[in-house]
C-alpha cells in the first residue's frame, strides 16, 4: 500500500503550480528571480575566487567539552565489567 500525498486534491497541471507559485512569491513580497542570462552577466564580472593558501577557510580550534563529575561517576558505574 502506497500513500502519495499531493499538495492538491488531484493532480494539477503545470501552469496552475506555477500561477500558484507567482502569486505566493507575490503575496510574500520575494524578490524576483534572476534569468540565467541575468546571472551569468553577475557572475562574468564578479572576480575569480582566490586560489591562495591564506584566503582560505581554516579549521578552528573547538573548545574542550568539560565532563562533570557526577557524570564521569556514572559513566564508570554503567560501564564497569559485571561481576
Amino acid at each position: 500500500m502506497t500513500y502519495a500525498r499531493l499538495a492538491y486534491d488531484e493532480p494539477s497541471a503545470t501552469g496552475e503550480r506555477s500561477r500558484d507559485a507567482a502569486a505566493v512569491s507575490a503575496a510574500l513580497h520575494l524578490p524576483r528571480r534572476r534569468t540565467s542570462a541575468q546571472q551569468a552577466v553577475s557572475a562574468a564580472v564578479r572576480p575569480a575566487p582566490s586560489i591562495r593558501f591564506e584566503d582560505q577557510p581554516h579549521d578552528e580550534a573547538t573548545p574542550g567539552q568539560a565532563i562533570p563529575e557526577a557524570a564521569a561517576r556514572l559513566s564508570t558505574v554503567f560501564h564497569a565489567p559485571s561481576a
